[in-house]
Order: structure tokens, then sequence, then C-alpha cells
């Protein structure tokens, strides 16, 4: 709870200390807000209603990259009105998000191991993009609570970093063991096992 609390803290700082006086004054208005969540909720529909020219796969990976653009607009745009760690956080998922969903529908194009090695690769890179930006909000938030504290406190904020960057170290390579072996389950009998026992031993699994 401690730490939770050290980190709520540390975000609220950091917040500050990233945008300052100056940049609150120049804060979007919240008329300006509205005005451009409606130009986007608008970009949206049309875009949308562009895709039914199309049919088929073709149609959903645009439908997936409307939808996707307009996930990111708003994150974007929650991040200018009112900008903390959190709302860049969102941004930077939004944008793994919307990545994701348009691979995804790509995949559908392929069939066999061909689509599942695909989706394992989109989740991996989804896996990233969120690995990294839970390490960039949480690393900044340390870092800025530690700035205020002694040295003992950065001591310890530098072990916290160094935590959360294994943390999203392992669930990284635990995304990429995934898709090694979604690639050797195209393989048969001995090679196949070969394939698995490499792609442990790669990635830290044996």
């Amino acid at each position: 709870m401690k730490k939770s609390l050290n980190l709520l803290s540390g975000v609220t700082m950091a917040a500050c200390l990233l945008f300052g006086t100056s940049a609150m004054a120049q804060a979007m208005s919240s008329s300006d807000f509205s005005a451009s969540k409606t130009r986007i909720k608008t970009e949206y529909k049309a875009d949308k209603k562009g895709c039914a020219t199309q049919a088929g796969n073709a149609k959903d990976i645009c439908v997936a990259e409307a939808k996707g653009k307009e996930d990111v607009a708003m994150a974007e745009l929650d991040n200018s009105y009112k900008p903390t760690l959190k709302t860049q956080y969102k941004v930077s998922v939004a944008k793994g998000e919307a990545a994701y969903g348009v691979s995804k529908q790509k995949c559908d194009d392929l069939s066999g191991n061909p689509k599942d090695v695909c989706v394992k690769e989109a989740k991996a890179a989804l896996t990233t993009a969120k690995a990294d930006a839970t390490v960039q909000m949480k690393t900044s938030a340390t870092n800025a609570t530690a700035n205020e504290k002694s040295a003992d406190a950065k001591a310890t904020a530098a072990t916290d970093n160094k935590e959360v960057r294994a943390d999203s170290t392992a669930d990284k390579r635990a995304a990429d063991l995934k898709v090694a072996e979604e690639k050797c389950d195209a393989l048969a009998s001995t090679a196949k096992d070969a394939c698995m026992t490499a792609a442990k031993a790669k990635f830290g699994k044996l």
C-alpha cells in the first residue's frame, strides 16, 4: 500500500514537473476540448462509412484502422487537455492496441500455422507496447518522488525501476516465446522438439 501511495504522489509530482505552470496556463479550454472530441467522432464516422465500399477482410481492416485512429486521437486529446503521466501512458497503450487491432485483422488473410504465428506476433507487439508504457510511467513517477528526497530514497527508486524493467523484460520474453513455439508447430516430430528446446533455451525457460 505504501508503494502504491508513493507511486500516486510520484505521478502527480512528475506531472507538475513535466508541464509546469506555463503549460497549465496554455491548457486547452473545455470548449476546445468538446469541439475536438466532436471532430474526432465525426471523422471516425466518415472513415467507417468509407469502408463500406470495400468487402470481406479488406473492409474489416479498414474499420479496424478507423477505430484505431479514433482511439489514439481521443487518448491524445485527453493528454493535451489534462496532461499527466497516466494520460501519456494511455496514449502509448492506445497506439499499441490500434496497431494490434489492424494486425489481427490482417492475419485473417492467412490460414493455418502462418495465421497462428501472425496472431502471436501481433500479441507480442502489443505486450511490448504496454510493457514499455508501464516502464515509462512508473520510472518517471519514482524518479520524480526520489528527486525530492534523500540519497536513500533515490537508491530505493533505482531498485524499484530495476524491478519494473525486469518485469517488463519477462513479459516481453514470454510473448516472444509464444511466437517461437507457434513457429515450431509448423515442424514435425524431432525437428519440432528441437525447435521447442531451442526456443525455451533462447528465452530462458529451461
